[in-house]
């Protein structure tokens, strides 16, 4: 008997996993993910993975002032790939390599500037985090979650930022709670 998965059991996972069907054997539901990587079938809350990104997070904050370039900067230079949802001369927006709603993309500037994360922004910032801001907002027009979406800003260690380059997530596609965390 084929039917669809409830969005709330694969909230980590792309939009084009959450039709996938599942078979019923006996009590048990085997999940039918042969293309989908093994973080897709992970279901609920799990404290390891919490753990695993405040330790990435605290790792990451030892260098956070350092020049070097970030996985950002690699992505921006096309070094690395990604799948790009928006882009122009001083914004780049991408989809999240490990998505936390259906829709998940990471809006970056450019240049960083200085701007390894929004608490060290000074008023040279101001116009590079309103476009910031402004292509959040079309990046959700894009993906048709104008209506109902969340934008993200993590700064410090404290609230698991892990990559010292400015970046905004905009999260949607699935109700967002309240309080978020």
């Amino acid at each position: 008997m084929a039917a669809t998965i409830p969005f709330s059991l694969l909230r980590n996972c792309s939009p084009l996993k959450l039709a996938t069907p599942f078979a019923r054997r006996g009590s048990n539901f085997n999940l039918l993910l042969p293309l989908q990587p093994r973080s897709c079938y992970r279901l609920g809350f799990s404290t390891h993975a919490t753990n695993n990104e405040e330790a990435a997070a605290k790792a990451a904050a030892v260098n956070f002032d350092s020049e070097a370039p970030t996985i950002f900067d690699k992505i921006i230079n096309k070094e690395i790939p990604s799948s790009i949802v928006y882009e122009d001369e001083k914004v780049l927006a991408f989809r999240d390599i490990n998505p936390q709603a259906p829709v998940h993309v990471l809006v970056i500037p450019k240049f960083r500037d200085g701007l390894t994360q929004l608490g060290k922004a000074d008023s040279r910032h101001g116009e590079i985090l309103g476009q910031l801001l402004y292509a959040a907002k079309i990046v959700a027009e894009k993906e048709g979650i104008v209506d109902g979406f969340r934008v993200v800003i993590n700064n410090g260690p404290s609230a698991c930022q892990s990559v010292y380059h400015l970046h905004l997530h905009v999260l949607g596609g699935r109700q967002m709670n309240w309080p978020p965390g």
